[in-house]
Formats: C-alpha cells, sequence, structure tokens
C-alpha cells in the first residue's frame, strides 16, 4: 500500500511575498488562517518609500488574511480575491499552489 504524504509538511511550503503601503503609519501586521489570526501576527518591515513588505512561508491550499495598521484592521487594496467573513466584512483570500 502506498502511503500518502501530507502537502502541508517538509518541502511543499512556497514563498509568499506580502505588501501594504502606508508611509504614515507605526506598524503593519498581517494576520490570517495561518497565524490563528491575532495570535502570533506577523510584524512587516517598512521600507524607505512606504510600502512595508513580509515574505511568509505558506503551505498549499486556500488562505484568508487582513492587515492590522496601528491596531485598525484594513483591507489589502491589491487583492481582489476576498471573502465574507462573520464580523460583516470581507477576508483577503489567496491561493498557494
Amino acid at each position: 500500500m502506498a502511503k500518502k504524504t501530507n502537502p502541508n509538511i517538509g518541502g511543499s511550503r512556497r514563498t509568499q511575498a506580502f505588501s501594504f503601503r502606508a508611509p504614515d503609519a507605526a506598524s503593519v501586521q498581517l494576520v490570517g488562517d495561518f497565524t490563528q489570526w491575532q495570535e502570533r501576527p506577523i510584524n512587516l518591515q517598512k521600507g524607505a518609500d512606504g510600502v512595508w513588505h513580509a515574505n511568509v512561508e505558506l503551505s498549499p491550499g486556500m488562505h484568508h488574511y487582513r492587515f492590522i495598521v496601528d491596531g485598525q484592521w484594513q483591507d489589502d487594496p491589491e487583492c481582489p480575491s476576498r471573502a465574507p467573513n462573520p464580523f460583516g466584512s470581507e477576508n483577503m483570500t489567496r491561493q498557494v499552489a
């Protein structure tokens, strides 16, 4: 019998780039199903151009995320793919192949 492999383990993870333009912000965090939302937020690093960046290793599949900018939940204006959430707003979605 062939052994099934888990696609979420090992080398199948893919680096995903996230960015958010907020030149006047003091902090930008990435939260999503891959961070257990606010339990393990990812701090983005601010570039000289005012764009905040983070590279994140994600397993294949659909992921939901949002940004927290200076404590306020924000949409990703660059993300066209969205899904309703239970709080009356939308989560951004990203499909990782």
